[in-house]
């Protein structure tokens, strides 16, 4: 049975992946910050006996030691680096930049990913897969920047994709993958319900892309079509 690490869990993306991976009879370490609180999760893991969930903050070094210890014994075949914020949406446009929030940002979206993949390093070793999956977003993409606002999610997704594409480069010798994937428009809290993507539709699509996954793939910027996007 292949095992997935899968970091915000809770809604959305997070958790179809797990839905997903749990219906295909992976076993599912599903995390997110506040288990107790996340009702659809809990569900799914009255639903799937291959599921369990795990309190996890990606920008807390003690929860994600913790975490690496208490799954010492379970390979990991795919760490998926779900967990992410987007504050703008939440912020009147009249409002000055908020230096803090802008900080957070990266916190979790780029520093926290980071920080997982390398606490789950030995756990992906003995994986058979031994693939991380970052989930960005074609707002990091430079190149298609053609409008002004979303400068804290931007940068800090741009940042990941900086940070991803080096990792990516650091584990090809010993045989790990990384892949930095956009999901598309979908209909999650930061996409909205006009999004022309449910959580399902983009996941399949995603989900073929690590199926396909070689070493010849590592370090690509991928929208969950398999299309590339320019960095």
């Amino acid at each position: 049975m292949p095992n997935v690490l899968i970091t915000g869990s809770n809604r959305g993306l997070g958790l179809e992946w797990c839905r997903q991976y749990a219906e295909a009879g992976w076993r599912v370490f599903a995390t997110c910050r506040f288990p107790a609180q996340a009702e659809e999760l809990q569900r799914l893991e009255i639903e799937h006996n291959t599921l369990t969930t795990h309190r996890l903050d990606v920008t807390d070094p003690d929860q994600i030691d913790a975490l690496a210890k208490e799954l010492a014994d379970n390979p990991i075949d795919l760490l998926i680096n779900n967990a992410g914020v987007y504050f703008e949406k939440y912020i009147r446009p009249e409002q000055a930049t908020d230096y803090e929030a802008w900080a957070h940002t990266f916190s979790v979206n780029t520093m926290g990913a980071l920080r997982v993949s390398r606490a789950f390093l030995d756990h992906i070793r003995h994986g058979q897969k031994r693939l991380i999956v970052a989930i960005s977003s074609h707002m990091a993409s430079i190149a298609e920047i053609e409008s002004p606002g979303s400068y804290y999610y931007r940068s800090s997704k741009a940042a990941l994709n900086a940070a991803m594409k080096g990792f990516s480069l650091e584990l090809r010798p010993q045989q790990i993958g990384v892949l930095l994937l956009h999901p598309g428009w979908v209909q999650t809290r930061m996409g909205g319900p006009g999004a022309p993507l449910s959580t399902q539709e983009s996941v399949e699509g995603m989900r073929s892309i690590v199926d396909a996954f070689t070493l010849a793939d590592n370090g690509r910027f991928l929208r969950y079509d398999s299309s590339e996007i320019p960095w």
